[in-house]
């Protein structure tokens, strides 16, 4: 290679750094604080959470290792199996009432805002989504206070009307108490997919509603061929949103009902099972154990990764027909 070639190489390699320097190390830059703020508040917990599950870490005896121990006890093992299980279809049970009751609502709602014959729709939207915008701990004792047995506003409404009958003690029966909790949870929340279905509407082009009028479409079939069918990646995202959530639930149970599952256990959910063992410590004994709250926590991650990724996939797959 003569030096002129070795001269002309070189200039290529110094253009082809400073290209490389302009180009790709501002988005280091960029890309870099958010890295950071991810691995130090999220990626490292977690993994620190799925290590600490594989030890029992109870406080009085420190941390030993005990492989997966923790999770055979919580599958099927004495106690601590049954109020897992317990919990984990309380969770499930929660997540379905807020599917059905809220989401549906909240489509509802979100047509009837649509509709261009709905006058004072602001106002409306605005009743709808107030709930949305309070704090979980206060509506939640605030529907305590409403659902008292002996003087609260439901139960003198019902005697009143001499319906003396059908005047429970709500959060105080067992077979009904998950319930009513889900449906004060679903009132509150059901201005959220309102807003969020309410947008996917707006974004759908007014031409194709002409168009399928002049072809003489009624109102059930814009809703069913054109409406619906353009919602369903909002559907996805709706359905997401609420699953996380649910998964995570703990503030509208222990406002209502505390942490430790009454009446019987019957609105355990994971969440407030993970507080318990984890952080407050199971009663008798009031020693939390870390290992198997880190256990909990764990088990919580990988149902929610794994049910996102099956509404993802469903949704897909009605889009794609």
């Amino acid at each position: 290679m003569t030096s002129s070639q070795r001269r002309s190489s070189a200039i290529q390699k110094t253009r082809g750094f400073s290209t490389i320097r302009k180009e790709v190390f501002p988005w280091i830059g960029y890309i870099l604080p958010a890295l950071l703020i991810y691995s130090v508040f999220m990626a490292y917990p977690l993994i620190s959470s799925i290590g600490m599950s594989l030890f029992s870490a109870n406080g009085v005896d420190g941390s030993t290792f005990v492989g997966f121990d923790n999770y055979i006890k919580l599958f099927s093992q004495g106690e601590h199996a049954v109020r897992y299980w317990g919990a984990l279809g309380n969770t499930f049970y929660f997540f379905l009432i807020h599917m059905v009751i809220q989401n549906i609502l909240g489509l509802l709602f979100a047509l009837l805002l649509s509709s261009p014959y709905q006058k004072g729709s602001s106002v409306y939207r605005t009743i709808i989504f107030i709930p949305a915008t309070l704090a979980v701990l206060v509506t939640g004792y605030l529907w305590k206070l409403i659902l008292n047995p002996q003087w609260g506003a439901v139960n003198m409404l019902l005697k009143n009307l001499g319906l003396d009958a059908v005047a429970f003690a709500w959060l105080g029966e067992p077979e009904i108490a998950l319930t009513v909790i889900s449906l004060v949870s679903s009132w509150q929340w059901v201005g959220m997919p309102t807003m969020i279905f309410l947008a996917g509407l707006q974004t759908i082009p007014e031409d194709l509603f002409e168009a399928a009028r002049i072809d003489g479409a009624n109102g059930k079939q814009l809703l069913w061929n054109i409406k619906l069918p353009l919602l369903l990646p909002i559907v996805g995202i709706v359905s997401v949103l609420t699953f996380v959530n649910n998964f995570n639930a703990f503030d509208v149970v222990f406002a209502m009902e505390n942490v430790n599952g009454a009446p019987m256990y019957s609105t355990d959910l994971l969440g407030t099972l993970f507080y318990r063992v984890g952080i407050a410590g199971q009663h008798p004994v009031g020693i939390p154990d870390r290992g198997m709250g880190a256990a909990i926590a764990t088990i919580t991650f990988f149902i929610l990764i794994l049910g996102v990724q099956l509404i993802q996939r469903f949704t897909r797959s009605r889009e794609a027909r």
